[in-house]
């Protein structure tokens, strides 16, 4: 009978081990008596992000990023404009240099780019007979109550509509960032 009272505890820590440990299916040192060696030191087991065991952890809180829609498709469907016919050579290397121009041609879509707690738009800044300045705007907003945000980017459709048909004018791409 008295093996019998230590068997219950050390069967007891052999299920404590066994719920704790990360990774492993049963004890990892087992002595010649069957009984796990175990610390008389009391441990604790933090948790993964979103992990329902362990101990609470004080976190920034995440907040969603801001809303960002993609442009609707072209009216009257679309067309590539030409290489030769998109400067975006002040561009960062992050932008795209293409556009796309509505049958009509009053529409332009471009390439801007979202994420985390950025959102992207597109500003026609000028219109000449020859070109169409645009400008792509990422504006960041920063999380209420000191959260964070995450760093990636993604690329955004944009359309804008200009004054006149495009034709056969050049489209200059420029970007500007900014704070909501």
């Amino acid at each position: 009978m008295r093996n019998a009272k230590v068997a219950v505890p050390a069967l007891v820590l052999l299920a404590l081990a066994a719920c704790t440990s990360t990774g492993s299916s049963g004890p990892s040192d087992t002595s010649s008596t069957g009984t796990s060696a175990t610390s008389s030191q009391p441990s604790t087991t933090l948790s993964s992000p979103g992990s329902p065991t362990g101990p609470a952890q004080s976190r920034p809180t995440e907040v969603p990023p801001p809303p960002q829609t993609s442009a609707a498709p072209l009216p009257g469907g679309s067309t590539e404009v030409p290489d030769g016919r998109v400067d975006g050579a002040t561009l960062p290397d992050t932008y795209k240099r293409e556009a796309w121009a509505s049958a009509d041609g009053r529409t332009v879509q471009v390439v801007g780019l979202a994420g985390g707690c950025k959102t992207a738009s597109a500003e026609v800044t000028a219109q000449s007979a020859d070109q169409v300045q645009i400008t792509l705007v990422t504006t960041y907003h920063p999380p209420a109550g000191g959260g964070v945000c995450t760093e990636e980017l993604r690329d955004v459709p944009l359309n804008v509509v200009l004054d006149a048909p495009l034709g056969d004018r050049r489209i200059v791409l420029e970007s500007r960032e900014q704070t909501g």
